[in-house]
């Protein structure tokens, strides 16, 4: 499992071409599945993503975390985070989770953030749709997560 975390003054999800969902002042989450990923690993990745101080204090440190500030959460499915580029110049997804399972981790993904934020603070894209996000990143800040434990 992967996650692309973005530290963001806002983010806006449009599909076909409507609004859908915005968050404030918060973390974009992209959540990316591949094959052989357990379900064991989704608590310890929404625990990391949502506790993760990646946001400034008053000393300009980064030392707080998106539950610290308050703050909101926008966690959008992204296949392609499972993409390889070994070979050619067009990406490869056979890694990726097939969409009916990975969907299922997704979701659970979701609910344990709500668990930790609250329902009001965490909003989501729509798994497999082709959305149109507009962000803000602040600094801009970029974290590239993963859990390593597989099904062998």
């Amino acid at each position: 499992m992967k996650c692309v975390i973005q530290r963001v003054d806002s983010c806006r999800v449009d599909v076909n071409d409507t609004f859908y969902s915005q968050i404030g002042k918060g973390l974009l989450i992209l959540f990316g599945v591949e094959k052989g990923d357990v379900e064991d690993s989704i608590t310890w990745l929404a625990d990391k993503s949502c506790n993760l101080r990646i946001f400034s204090d008053d000393n300009g440190k980064m030392s707080l975390s998106v539950v610290d500030i308050d703050g909101e959460v926008m966690i959008v499915s992204q296949f392609t985070l499972a993409g390889t580029l070994k070979k050619g110049r067009r990406p490869d997804f056979t890694l990726a989770m097939r969409p009916d399972v990975a969907k299922k981790f997704y979701e659970q993904f979701v609910l344990e953030c709500k668990k930790m934020l609250g329902d009001s603070k965490v909003k989501t894209g729509i798994f497999g749709a082709n959305m149109k996000l507009s962000l803000v990143n602040n600094g801009p800040v970029t974290i590239i997560l993963e859990h390593p434990l597989k099904n062998s």
